[in-house]
Parts: C-alpha cells; structure tokens; sequence
C-alpha cells in the first residue's frame, strides 16, 4: 500500500476506525408520535380552558386551574420530548450523531413546544394570575422533557414517550369506569367505605395503567428492533437496561410531573388551599394519590417491560450442546488394561527381539500358542 503525502497509513493512525454498526440506532415513528402528542397537549389546553370558562370567575376558577394543572404539565412534558427526538432523528440524518448538536437540537424542539403553549395559554384564557402560572410552568415543564429526548438510545426515549402517551389518554378514559368501580369496592353511605372504595380504585387503575406501560414499551422496542435488523443485519441489540428504563419511563416521568407542578405551580396550589379547609384537604388527597400512581406505575411497568423481554430470550448454549449423544466409548488406557489383556500388552511392551523369537515360537508351534484352537 502506498502512503499518501499529508495522511499516515490507517494502521499507523491515532484515530480509531468509525465502525457503523456502533451508530445508534434512531427511533422509529417520531415524527407520528410528536404529531400525537402535540394532538394531546392541545385537548389537555381545551378542556382545562373549557372547565375554567364555564366556571364562575374567582374562586372557583382557581380551583378548577389547581385541578386541571397535573393534566396539561404531563402532556406539555411528553410533547416536548417527542418533538425534540423527531428533530434529533432529522438533525442526526442530515448532520450525523453529534453529541452536541442533539443536545441543542433537543433544548430547541422542547422550547418551541413550550412557547407555543404559552401564548396559546395567554391568548385563549382568561388574564389573571393564574394564567401566567399555567403558561410558565407548562413551559418549562416542554423545555425539560425536550431536554430528556437528548440521550442517545433514541429507541428507549421514543418507548417512554409511547408508552406514556398512552398511559395518559388511558387515565383520562379510565374516569369513566370509575362509577362503577366504586359500587364494585363496596362503596356506600359511610365516609370510611367510600375511603376504602377510592383506595382500591386508585390501586387498580395504577396497577392497569404500569401493565399498559410496559407492554407499550416492551412492543415499541420490538418493533424498532425489527426495524433496524432489516436495515442492518449488524445493527447493535438493545440489552435488558433499556426495556427496564423504557418500562420504568412513565413512571418516572409522572413523578417529575408532579415535582415540576409543586415547584412551577406552588402559588396555584397554595392559592387552591387557601380557599377552604375541604379544597386544602382535596389538594393534599390529590398529591399524594399522584405521587403514588406514579410509583405504581414505575414499578409495575418496569417489572412487565422486563419479564417480557425476558420470555423472548432463547436458553444459553453451551459446548454439552455440540457433542453428539452417542459418542463412541473412550479407548482404555494400556496400562490399565495390562492386568486384563496381559497377552496384548506382553506384545506391544516386550523386547523387539523377545517378540520376534515369540513370534517364531507361534509360528513353529501353534497348538502351543492357542490351545483352542
């Protein structure tokens, strides 16, 4: 090979050799998934916007933006991470993986998904205090989950946005199966059965809602992977930490939803706790039920994305697998076959010259040699 002037030879390199099947991996579908959850923060605006409106102003409106506020910050928090990893796939397609340029790509899409909500938020509600609490917290609550979108598993991410896209449209669907689940706990005129039917009610749509995480995720993650291997029969697999994360997910994003609300949001909840000591135990009540939601579903769908993942596994292979089962019987030893075969081993350890005159001796003789015979 001949050296060309100004470059060193490729094994004389510094550099290390670019190996594509090391690239990551982009996630499939971004681009519908931010589509969607764009639709679902824009309902979670209209409805909040709907319930404030068609409430008497004051009081009541303060209560229902305290009520409302969980709702919109954990569709702003998935928008902003499914619009940053659809452009982090478009950044990384034209402009290769750089670990900077997705970063920034990433704080850019969840900013402008936190803009957006803002001035719709100060455009379609009605001007008061509250309203600029709801635009900044849901704001920011964009611009970090944009920022979560930056790792560099884009499949992972774009299982945790699916799976909790799908969680979220699942409560809000689950409240009208709550009526019933009431009756069905035993739900009745004391204040300690209705306690114990919202308790039970509570578990049951955690427990529903982290198995729908985790097969969301563990599927979203199968079928990238399927994608990728058609691409790339070298594409690199995902090992179990990502189904593990990919299931834990909406979990964990529903527990900083619920820190970004009491940080962002600490003067609407104040102010909702201030208007009666039953709104300040419903706030309290609320909480706490959100947070162990969240916990529940972290847990639940971390297990069901692992134990799916786990049943796709095939059984180790060992070397016991490549012997065959019937393989010929090993040949003794001489030496420990000389006490039962003492006229073979005579034969073979014998002087040459002993042998030959033996040998002789058999041939001049044979009855001697075999008396059977």
């Amino acid at each position: 090979m001949t050296k060309q002037p100004g470059r060193p030879p490729a094994a004389e390199s510094d550099e290390p050799a670019v190996n594509a099947g090391t690239r990551p991996l982009p996630a499939p579908g971004a681009t519908v998934l931010a589509l969607l959850a764009l639709g679902w923060l824009a309902a979670m605006l209209w409805s909040t916007r709907e319930a404030i409106t068609s409430a008497a102003a004051g009081v009541t409106a303060i209560s229902l933006s305290a009520f409302a506020l969980p709702g919109v910050i954990s569709a702003a928090l998935v928008a902003g991470a499914a619009v940053a990893l659809a452009g982090g796939n478009l950044l990384a397609r034209r402009y290769g993986d750089w670990a900077t340029l997705r970063f920034a790509g990433a704080i850019g899409g969840g900013m402008l998904v936190g803009l957006a909500a803002a001035v719709a938020i100060n455009l379609t509600y009605f001007d008061t205090s509250t309203t600029n609490v709801i635009a900044g917290t849901t704001a920011a609550a964009a611009i970090i989950g944009g920022a979560l979108a930056a790792a560099r598993t884009a499949p992972a991410i774009g299982a945790v946005v699916t799976a909790a896209l799908g969680t979220l449209i699942f409560v809000v669907a689950f409240s009208r199966a709550r009526d019933p689940l009431f009756d069905l706990f035993g739900a009745g005129d004391s204040q300690e059965s209705l306690i114990s039917a919202a308790k039970w009610v509570s578990r049951t749509e955690s427990l529903v809602a982290g198995l729908l995480a985790g097969l969301l995720a563990f599927g979203y993650l199968t079928w990238a992977r399927r994608r990728a291997v058609r691409r790339d029969p070298d594409a690199p697999a995902l090992r179990w930490p990502a189904y593990l994360l990919a299931g834990a997910g909406p979990g964990l994003l529903l527990l900083l939803a619920e820190v970004i609300i009491r940080v962002g949001g600490r003067s609407l909840l104040d102010l909702a706790s201030a208007l009666s000591e039953a709104d300040a135990v419903a706030q309290t009540s609320l909480g706490t039920s959100r947070v162990d939601n969240g916990i529940w579903v972290l847990f639940v769908g971390a297990l069901t994305a692992l134990i799916a993942f786990g049943r796709t596994l095939s059984p180790a292979h060992t070397d016991d697998d490549d012997e065959p089962a019937d393989s010929p019987a090993p040949v003794p030893d001489q030496a420990d076959s000389e006490d039962d075969k003492p006229g073979y081993a005579k034969a073979y350890d014998a002087d040459p010259t002993e042998t030959s005159d033996d040998a002789q001796a058999v041939d001049a003789d044979p009855a001697k040699a075999d008396p059977a015979r």
